[in-house]
């Protein structure tokens, strides 16, 4: 990472403040940025119920001139192929070319007297790149309610690869308003044409 960058900077903080392992996270995510300059990031951790277990992961996505780089970190506890708690890392880097989608779904309370500039109560971001799809099947009919036929199958493949929930109540408003933020960074990036 270009460590005299402001962004740099406060994207460590923001790890840090996670307080999620920074120094594991810090180091997946400096090594998969390498010297490139950060445009935007957005750090979100979340706490998940497992059956009698609480489960903490955090996800990290950067945006460089070139890339766009996800880190994701899951805690496991004990078990039967490791005697002590442990922790897993990923990061996955992606070319600013091959992301195809970029959506932005805004939760607001009270639409018919919304202000503009409002934080949303929520917000889910999905980021398409092609590594993963969904394709939700059903059954095909036609219009006769009488009809029997096999009509064979009918649905839609959708790209899924990431997607991403903040909300007020749950990350803080601090948080939603850099996912708005990183979601019109990564937007933007994304309509460069030259790339």
């Amino acid at each position: 990472m270009a460590k005299t960058s402001t962004t740099t900077q406060g994207l460590r903080a923001a790890i840090e403040r996670s307080g999620y392992y920074p120094a594991l996270v810090a180091e997946a995510v400096e090594a998969a940025v390498g010297g490139e300059a950060i445009k935007s990031y957005l750090v979100h951790q979340e706490t998940t119920f497992d059956a009698n277990e609480v489960r903490r992961h955090v996800t990290v996505l950067v945006l460089t001139a070139n890339r766009f780089i996800v880190s994701h970190t899951d805690e496991q506890a004990a078990d039967t192929t490791s005697p002590t708690p442990y922790a897993t890392t990923s990061t996955e880097s992606v070319k600013i070319g091959r992301i195809s989608s970029v959506v932005l779904s805004r939760v607001v309370a009270n639409p018919e007297s919304y202000t503009p500039g409002t934080l949303p109560r929520e917000v889910v971001l999905t980021i398409g790149w092609g590594a993963v799809s969904r394709i939700d099947l059903e059954p095909a009919a036609c219009g006769d309610p009488n009809c029997e036929a096999d009509h064979g199958y009918t649905g839609s493949s959708t790209a899924d690869d990431l997607s991403l929930r903040v909300s007020e109540a749950g990350d803080g408003p601090e948080t939603v308003r850099q996912a708005l933020a990183f979601a019109q960074s990564l937007s933007e990036a994304t309509a460069d044409t030259t790339r």
